[in-house]
């Protein structure tokens, strides 16, 4: 019967197939098709081999065959085929979301099914992920990058606790190292911390206070000059940045890569501008000609509110800000494209409305600021239109302004109580290591395990999940 032509198949009754089976074997995966089943879809590929007058046709349409067994061989995917199965019994495809929608349209190409038997359910999903693939692959890679960071975070750390092994008075330094580095760890980093937050925070204050005409002393030739308190506080939160950065460069694991960290940069920064303002004034004291540099050392002086990020050594919430901002660029650009657009329109609507009636809005770059404040919602109220078309305007752009905000801030949030839970979780576990007895090889090695199981168990939960699906259920059901 398989060497019938395709019309003396289809002259024949259904009864003649009812024990007549096709036996097929796709990638180890053996199955037993009736020919009435397949003879519904007469287009598809396993159909086309009913049609077959000889082993050479019947191998263009398969890998191999088996003389002796009848059963045909294909080198497909296994997992991928009882999809094809579900399409046989029931006439409907079904995508499951873990699916790669590539990789399944190739797979329905090659045995010759049409897209358009996917069934409603999945239908919109389907082609939604395949028109449109790019933003998964951004959330998936932004995932996958954010998960590569924390794991690659402990082996570092754990790499850097165990470079003190082999070095000169390692189990001391290691202990300052924590100390210095890791708040919370011990009760002396915790003690460390704090200080060191309240001299930060005391450090700023001054600086602000210091702004004051109060607390400004007027010298006779009309200078001013700041107040000796608080050039204490400042000389001496100097001397304990320095102290602080000294130190942590003492103690580091690795010299040659210590300013390579965000945050002894920022360290750097904060007491750099102190020291070159020192030089500065000594040079300018030295000759009158270059007085012009004082100027410099006043903008020097501003750099220091820089401090502030120092806290972020010690706030998890910074940190994670920081995290969130770096894996979250391509949706701030687009914040950032959706207001220069918005910015550009209503500019140039405002300017053609009001540039004959109101002074504030008589150009496009004025206009900018205006559209600027508007659809950011903060409304200085120093411009404002006048013509009834003017604020009819304004309404359109302080609406379009709250929808064009909200869109990607929502994703951003997303992002930040990701990275805000992962850098807890980090933290935690860098607080539960114990280098009382140094740093063994095998840590490193479990800690790979305990991820890879991490992982298994994740991947698990994924797939008991989409097991209590309805689409898998109907799957399940149709294949046995």
């Amino acid at each position: 019967m398989l060497n019938m032509t395709g019309a003396q198949l289809r002259d024949l009754s259904e009864s003649d197939f009812e024990d007549t089976v096709l036996s097929i074997n796709v990638g180890g995966y053996k199955k037993r098709l009736r020919y009435d089943t397949l003879l519904r879809f007469p287009e598809t590929r396993l159909c086309k081999l009913l049609t077959c007058q000889s082993k050479e046709s019947i191998l263009e349409l398969c890998d191999d065959y088996d003389d002796t067994k009848n059963e045909f061989y294909f080198d497909r995917n296994p997992e991928l085929f009882p999809y094809v199965l579900h399409f046989y019994n029931t006439g409907k495809l079904h995508v499951m979301g873990e699916l790669c929608v590539f990789s399944f349209c190739q797979e329905i190409e090659y045995w010759g099914i049409n897209e358009f038997f996917i069934d409603s359910c999945c239908s919109n999903s389907f082609h939604g992920r395949k028109v449109e693939p790019e933003q998964d692959q951004w959330d998936d890679k932004s995932e996958q990058e954010s998960t590569t960071s924390s794991f690659d975070e402990i082996l570092a750390f754990y790499h850097d606790a165990s470079k003190f092994d082999r070095q000169p008075f390692g189990n001391i330094r290691r202990r300052l190292w924590l100390a210095l580095d890791n708040p919370g760890y011990s009760i002396l980093s915790r003690v460390f911390s704090i200080l060191s937050i309240i001299i930060v925070l005391g450090s700023i204050v001054t600086m602000c206070l210091n702004s004051l005409p109060d607390f400004q002393i007027v010298n006779a030739n009309g200078s001013t000059e700041e107040d000796t308190r608080f050039e204490i506080v400042e000389h001496f939160g100097i001397a304990w940045f320095t102290l602080e950065l000294v130190v942590r460069f003492a103690v580091s694991p690795d010299l040659t890569l210590f300013f390579k960290h965000p945050l002894n940069i920022i360290d750097f920064i904060s007491i750099a501008p102190f020291y070159i303002t020192l030089v500065v004034n000594l040079v300018v004291e030295s000759s009158p000609t270059l007085a012009n540099l004082g100027r410099v050392a006043q903008v020097l002086r501003l750099m220091r509110i820089f401090r502030i990020l120092k806290l972020a050594r010690h706030s998890t919430g910074l940190r994670s800000l920081g995290a969130t901002l770096k894996y979250s660029y391509r949706e701030v650009g687009l914040l950032l494209l959706y207001l220069s657009v918005g910015i550009s329109i209503f500019s140039v609507v405002a300017y053609t409305i009001e540039k004959e009636e109101n002074d504030a809005l008589a150009s496009i770059p004025s206009c900018w600021w205006w559209a600027t404040v508007s659809m950011t919602t903060v409304g200085y109220g120093d411009v404002v239109p006048g013509s009834i078309a003017g604020k009819l305007t304004a309404s359109a752009c302080i609406l379009a302004g709250i929808l064009v905000v909200v869109l990607p801030i929502t994703l951003i949030f997303n992002k930040f109580s990701h990275f805000y839970r992962r850098q807890k979780q980090l933290e935690n576990a860098m607080r539960s290591c114990d280098f009382g007895d140094g740093v063994k090889d095998i840590a490193s090695v479990n800690l790979r395990d305990y991820y890879a199981q991490r992982v298994k168990s994740l991947m698990a939960s994924i797939t008991n999940i989409s097991k209590n699906t309805p689409s898998e259920q109907s799957l399940n059901d149709s294949i046995n």
